[in-house]
């Protein structure tokens, strides 16, 4: 697969703040990065660099081949950006600004415009400035996708949008990927991120502690497990790899270990299983395994 995006060895500081430590980063064609971190992290520098309004420090970035920095302009041609925090232009109407934004990508007013229109319900006709967050990040949203782009750079795009809206936004994410766009998705959503990406990369204090597919992370995680046995079940306390039993009125609740499931089964087998129920590690935690006790934010 191709590599859209190439990060390496990538480092920008702020004085005596180390914003991005020497990090590394691969979004291939057709495929959904998500980025998360907690705020401060290191995210929105990292995008900046990537957009030419940032200058790194040392490292490489690249898209689509070129450099991030010397050929922002042509890099811009076929990337679509929404921040987190949308300002527009307040004696402008929404639907103005949509305009404006493709015509500044070289696109012409079309029917996919005024489907986004409709399907994010935005009223196109107010100004700007009586715009609530939400729908300053719709106009954002709409202005993106009404012009294909080859890849989609998104930092926190869904902040302010209410759960509908953000089922839009996830329809119009895998519409661009199902036509061969990329994405780098910047979110603190992790139900968000689980649900749409296909790798992930955590950031921690400016660097990249952990990246891959989710099923690359599992190890990282542990399994809920719910059990009832014929026999009274013992020893599950101190049984290595358990984690937080909790004796129920049937059975017993407790984590597990993924590299240390089979062992578990194996001591809770004798007792006669009558029921067992587990649930699948989650993303989430994924990402506070790695931020218990590091003192990141969220």
């Amino acid at each position: 697969m191709m590599n859209l995006i190439t990060v390496n060895d990538l480092s920008k500081a702020f004085g005596d703040v180390q914003a991005l430590d020497r990090i590394h980063l691969e979004v291939n064609r057709g495929e959904i990065l998500g980025f998360i971190g907690p705020n401060g992290a290191g995210k929105s520098t990292a995008i900046r660099v990537l957009l030419g309004i940032l200058k790194a420090d040392s490292g490489q970035a690249t898209i689509f081949g070129k450099d991030v920095w010397s050929d922002a302009v042509e890099i811009h041609k076929r990337v679509a950006y929404v921040p987190g925090d949308v300002n527009l232009w307040p004696n402008m109407t929404g639907g103005e600004v949509i305009d404006l934004f493709i015509e500044l990508r070289g696109g012409q007013k079309n029917g996919r415009r005024d489907e986004l229109i409709e399907r994010f319900k935005l009223d196109p006709s107010k100004k700007c400035r009586t715009y609530s967050k939400g729908n300053r990040q719709k106009v954002a949203l709409v202005a993106a996708f009404s012009v294909e782009a080859d890849l989609y750079i998104l930092d926190e795009p869904t902040s302010g949008l209410d759960p509908l809206m953000e089922k839009v936004f996830h329809d119009c994410i895998m519409e661009a990927k199902e036509k061969g766009s990329s994405v780098l998705l910047s979110s603190h959503i992790l139900s968000e991120v689980e649900r749409l990406c296909d790798t992930i990369a955590i950031i921690r204090d400016g660097s990249i502690i952990e990246s891959g597919t989710l099923e690359d992370m599992r190890h990282l995680t542990r399994t809920q497990f719910y059990i009832e046995t014929k026999d009274p079940l013992f020893g599950l306390e101190t049984l290595e790899g358990v984690h937080n039993p909790d004796k129920q009125k049937a059975g017993y609740v407790f984590q597990a270990d993924t590299e240390k499931i089979d062992a578990v089964m194996r001591h809770i087998t004798p007792f006669g299983i009558v029921k067992l129920e587990s649930m699948p590690p989650k993303l989430e935690d994924v990402f506070m395994r790695h931020y218990e006790g590091s003192g990141g934010e969220g």
